[in-house]
């Protein structure tokens, strides 16, 4: 069973390679975060990613600085302020999404019919008990 979690944490990890840079991970997981929840505040986005407030201000502002992030004046609150992803961070996001959707398709077409179809309903199980456990899949991102 050991074996099996840490062929799955290789190939998830592996994924991650196909990230270009500017992005951390921690970034990389707030602008997937801000992709599936867009218009949050910062409470909010901390809430999603786990985190502090404070930790995700100085994450905010680092997605700021490469231009992925837009802070806007909340429709709500004038004290709070409305976090989006910009034009260039969903264009990043989709480009990335591309890159290890044509990876995986290149890896599953040299697998045989029968590794896909065991894989597909290993995956379904995986994906079925994960669903259950109300913990969210993180192979989205």
């Amino acid at each position: 069973m050991s074996d099996l979690a840490r062929l799955l944490e290789a190939v998830v990890e592996g994924e991650r390679d196909v990230s270009p840079r500017p992005l951390s991970v921690s970034q990389l997981r707030a602008v997937v975060a801000l992709d599936r929840h867009d218009g949050v505040n910062l409470r909010q986005l901390a809430e999603q990613l786990g985190s502090t407030p404070p930790l995700v201000s100085r994450l905010c502002d680092r997605l700021e600085a490469v231009g992925f992030l837009e802070r806007l004046p909340s429709a709500r609150s004038r004290r709070e302020l409305t976090l989006r992803l910009s034009d260039r961070g969903r264009a990043y996001l989709q480009d990335l999404r591309a890159r290890r959707r044509d990876r995986v398709q290149a890896l599953l077409a040299k697998m045989s019919p029968a590794g896909r179809s065991a894989l597909a309903a290993g995956l379904q199980e995986y994906r079925a008990l994960a669903d259950a456990a109300g913990d969210p899949p993180d192979l989205h991102s």
